[in-house]
């Protein structure tokens, strides 16, 4: 991860910081010196945000991926970092864990939607949608973790977003 130069400010839904820039597109190794240059980012924005403010991705795929990432989310398939509290404390009889829970009505169809999204968007192209729409992976690390040329990401998300968009009937 890159280190944090300086801790920016909050407004409006942004979380402004100050990163070193990346020379000749990768991080600047050791050696002791400042970086020359530096970027303002919003850590707020998810990649997918990022994408589409830039006009890399159209309004019908962004809509698409957020809506898949409302999916994940309501699905509970991002991991948790803490422990659950919700458990109702044991009973005053016998002692023993409680009864698992199972999971709402609202989790199963989001579990339903999400796996039926990614199986209607395909086996070559969801590994890339999924990195980046609900893992929150920048392009760049999407294509590295999958061993893909530069720039080649963009437009196997874009194809993967239309068949996202396609599945959910946005117009």
């Amino acid at each position: 991860m890159r280190a944090v130069r300086k801790m920016g400010r909050v407004r409006g839904g942004r979380m402004l910081v100050e990163r070193p820039a990346p020379a000749d597109g990768r991080e600047r190794g050791g050696g002791g010196t400042a970086p020359a240059r530096t970027v303002t980012v919003n850590l707020l924005e998810s990649p997918l945000g990022w994408l589409h403010s830039r006009g890399h991705v159209s309004a019908r795929q962004y809509a698409a991926g957020e809506t898949l990432r409302q999916d994940w989310e309501q699905a509970h398939y991002p991991p948790r970092v803490t422990m659950c509290w919700d458990a109702p404390p044991p009973g005053r009889t016998a002692r023993g864990s409680p009864e698992p829970a199972t999971p709402a009505g609202r989790e199963v169809r989001a579990r339903a939607r999400f796996e039926a999204a990614a199986r209607a968007v395909g086996p070559g192209l969801r590994d890339v949608m999924w990195r980046v729409v609900c893992a929150g992976e920048g392009m760049r690390e999407a294509e590295t973790a999958l061993g893909w040329p530069a720039r080649a990401g963009k437009v196997v998300l874009a194809m993967a977003l239309d068949r996202l968009a396609d599945f959910y009937r946005l117009p």
